[in-house]
């Protein structure tokens, strides 16, 4: 029987929802959880391991201690070998376990583990003969793997962080666990490099995008699972952008309240508008001005309560290289904004260019709830250029 490894970072991710653009650091997770952040790494490796159970396989699971994996196996029903990590923070009492968007207990632990921690469950299952890791976390997560293993064992991220620029994720939670028991059962027999990519986040909180790619980890090769790493644009794509924003600023609703997502492709439009805007953030826009800005997902429904006989829109683009709408840098358009705003009232803007390297395969979604990412499939018109639209495919 096959040996899995199951690492989980509680804090990956944490600072998403609360408008921050990375969870690096004590002090992000300390301001996060005073604006009402919980954890929900747990809750996406869960939806990876309950994938893996449901496609039959059956390794024998090693990993870390409480809400670095234990946790998560114990909520699955999955047998589990659990190793000691020297330092980490896993035997905090259980604080409070509100539900998730999903209607789901969230796992929730007050501990706190280090990068250090993880180092050591990865090499300690190297030595014990794994043949995968999974690990739930994002980019700083995947620099961790990079250290303890490099490419001596496959591995295979769960997409649990703020900024998931590295190519070793699956597209989602749930294809995550399906291509684990892909490989462990041999219908997906090779593996490839990927890159492992990171910003500077503070440099990030400041509206620059400054990343560098530090290596390569091994993981399966399953076509359509796993996503690319992210793409910059390129000086052909802006003339289309200009005209897309164009007709979004001439058919813009003064009546309606705007949830504008990230990304150059929104700020070009914010520009055309005359209005201020947060490159990396979310900002709000009612009636030609900003109402709010570099807002928290709580802020966004607040702020729908506010003015509750606007229409609400949500903004946003595709993530270039890897196709992804909500739950990559946006996650303050949370499940729960998206179910008040109605898939109907969803812009998508991208260039030609950018939609071109998508051709043959689906953009995505990973709201972490997997009722709305449901939602979210099917067709989508996305906008290209001046009134010009395509249809492109929304895959869960």
């Amino acid at each position: 029987m096959e040996k899995i490894g199951l690492i989980v970072n509680p804090i990956a991710g944490i600072g998403g929802k609360a408008g921050f653009k990375g969870s690096d650091g004590e002090e992000i997770y300390r301001e996060a959880i005073l604006r009402g952040a919980v954890k929900e790494s747990g809750q996406k490796a869960l939806l990876a391991v309950r994938a893996l159970k449901a496609a039959g396989a059956q390794p024998t699971i090693l990993t870390c201690p409480g809400e670095m994996g234990a946790r998560v196996c114990e909520a699955a029903g999955l047998a589990y070998t659990v190793i000691e990590v020297p330092g980490a923070e896993v035997t905090c009492p259980v604080t409070d376990m509100p539900e998730t968007e999903a209607g789901e207990t969230a796992l929730t632990d007050a501990g706190c583990t280090t990068a250090a921690d993880t180092v050591y469950a990865a090499r300690t299952f190297l030595r014990m003969g794994a043949a995968l890791i999974l690990f739930a976390g994002g980019d700083g997560t995947a620099r961790d793997m990079l250290d303890a293993v490099g490419e001596a064992v496959p591995v295979l991220g769960i997409p649990a962080g703020c900024k998931i620029h590295s190519g070793v994720y699956a597209l989602n939670p749930r294809r995550a666990g399906e291509l684990a028991a892909g490989y462990l059962q041999g219908k997906v027999r090779k593996t490839k490099e990927a890159e492992v990519m990171d910003i500077d986040e503070e440099e990030f909180r400041r509206g620059r995008v400054q990343s560098r790619l530090y290596g390569y980890l091994r993981i399966p090769d399953g076509r359509g699972m796993v996503q690319n790493k992210k793409s910059g644009s390129r000086y052909s794509e802006q003339g289309a952008i200009e005209r897309l924003a164009d007709y979004l600023a001439d058919t813009w609703d003064e009546e309606s309240l705007y949830i504008v997502g990230g990304g150059s492709t929104t700020a070009a439009v914010m520009r055309r508008m005359n209005l201020a805007n947060t490159l990396l953030g979310v900002d709000l826009v009612y009636k030609g001005q900003v109402a709010a800005a570099d807002c928290t997902e709580q802020e966004i429904l607040e702020t729908m309560d506010r003015y509750p006989f606007a229409g609400v829109k949500i903004l946003v683009t595709v993530i270039g290289g890897q196709g992804c709408i909500f739950g990559r840098g946006n996650q303050q358009i949370s499940a729960r904004v998206i179910r008040r705003a109605g898939r109907e009232n969803i812009i998508v803007a991208a260039s030609p260019d950018k939609l071109l390297s998508f051709l043959g395969s689906s953009l995505s979604v990973d709201t972490g709830d997997e009722e709305v990412n449901r939602y979210l499939s099917g067709y989508m018109r996305v906008l290209t250029g001046y009134g010009e639209y395509t249809v492109m495919k929304v895959s869960d």
